[in-house]
């Protein structure tokens, strides 16, 4: 019944196409499946739903999301803003490289790249432009450096690939640290070289001392260290971890006397919307892999690939540019529900390491939300600072190239991603 499937499938890109919601899209993929199957009980399709968002590891998704909301009531992006504003002072770039630096201080606190480059764009964005900073540069720069978040622990993608592939967040957590680092190294050289070039290279004015600063920022950025540690050690899982995060934000609040009584109502609004907004795609997801996996399609291509590819580095080539083509259309964490399940096995069997394979799969979904048509990180970006979509793809094809390049590095250098996490693992 490849037919079939190929019918739901067809269906399913035709209306993320035409910019439908992404669980609309896949729970008419996987409806159509069932109708063109009578002798299924159509409860199976809402079984699936359900017990794809039943995952134990996935409860830590709203308790990161819930914790990064309540810092952000409490002051303590603040903080952060302060300490990134001062360690930039003197660079070239001044406002952009603050911008930068926001996302990988930042990522360790919100977990989420649409939250970081929301809050980014509300905060930095008016102020670059002030400074004489154009629109869709600063577009840009937010958007580029809000994938960071996506690869500086604790990232929520790590955590969905994680549940799905069965591979240990708390080593994808590690992992990312170093390409994150690195990717924030590459763009802070790009965005001084443009700045210089376009005059853009306004010093930062502030006044806070580097010591009152770090001060400041201190036990914010000790989440992301109490969080790696006490995974390492084995003090608490990655959904207690989220547990923690969300007690830690509420002692922060109460020492720095910022967050008021009447935020909690709108930061717990927030949670659960955005919370239902991911867990929607997941469920949804987890019906269409279902479907597939029924069908045995994660099988046949693996046989087929294992057939016909007889290089691991031509696997990872085609692997790339099927994520990089794919996730110009589909938003990512419903195509990491989809995909994990059929190229994980295809990883193994060609003998790539679950966490490397993990990487480089996050990293490609990063630069899918950000590539036309659908890139949701663009429209988020976009959205809130009103430039225009063709403005800001034409300036960000530097960038694209800067992130293509990582990508390669990232892919076929293995010690990039696993070195750290040999070192803490053993």
């Amino acid at each position: 019944m490849i037919s079939v499937v190929l019918i739901s499938s067809i269906v399913l890109l035709l209306t993320l196409f035409f910019k439908i919601p992404a669980f609309i899209a896949l729970l008419s993929g996987s409806a159509l499946y069932f109708m063109l199957q009578p002798h299924l009980p159509a409860q199976i399709a809402a079984q699936r739903v359900i017990a794809g968002i039943e995952n134990v590891a996935l409860l830590a998704i709203p308790f990161f999301v819930c914790s990064g909301i309540i810092m952000n009531y409490s002051g303590v992006t603040t903080r952060v803003l302060r300490l990134g504003e001062v360690l930039m002072r003197r660079v070239p770039g001044g406002l952009a490289q603050v911008n930068v630096t926001l996302s990988v201080l930042m990522g360790g606190l919100s977990g989420s790249s649409l939250a970081d480059a929301a809050m980014t764009s509300k905060m930095l964005v008016p102020e670059m432009e002030k400074r004489g900073f154009s629109k869709e540069f600063s577009s840009v720069v937010t958007a580029t450096s809000a994938i960071i978040t996506l690869l500086i622990p604790p990232a929520i993608a790590m955590i969905i690939f994680g549940s799905v592939a069965n591979v240990s967040i708390g080593r994808l957590f590690i992992a990312g640290i170093v390409p994150g680092l690195f990717l924030c190294l590459v763009l802070m050289v790009l965005v001084g070289v443009i700045s210089s070039k376009r005059n853009y290279s306004k010093e930062v004015t502030t006044t806070v001392p580097l010591g009152k600063a770090v001060l400041d920022a201190f036990f914010p950025m000790l989440l992301p260290v109490i969080i790696i540690g006490g995974i390492r050690f084995g003090i608490f899982t990655p959904t207690e971890a989220g547990a923690i995060a969300i007690v830690y934000a509420v002692v922060l609040s109460i020492i720095y006397r910022e967050f008021k009584a009447a935020n909690m109502l709108r930061a717990i609004k927030e949670t659960v919307t955005t919370t239902a907004a991911i867990m929607m795609i997941i469920g949804a997801a987890s019906a269409f892999a279902w479907v597939l996996t029924r069908e045995r399609i994660p099988q046949q291509i693996t046989e087929f690939m294992v057939a016909n590819i007889g290089n691991r580095y031509i696997f990872l080539l085609s692997v790339n540019l099927f994520l990089l083509i794919i996730g110009m259309f589909i938003e990512g964490n419903a195509l990491m529900i989809v995909l994990v399940p059929i190229f994980v096995p295809l990883a193994r069997a060609f003998g790539i390491d679950d966490i490397h394979f993990g990487m480089i799969f996050i990293f490609n979904m990063a630069m899918g939300s950000l590539t036309p048509p659908i890139g949701t990180l663009t429209f988020v970006t976009c959205g809130v600072t009103r430039c225009k979509l063709k403005n800001f793809w034409k300036e960000a094809i530097p960038f694209y190239i800067a992130l293509f390049c990582v990508l390669m590095l990232l892919t076929f250098f293995p010690p990039f991603t696993l070195a750290l996490v040999n070192l803490v693992w053993g």
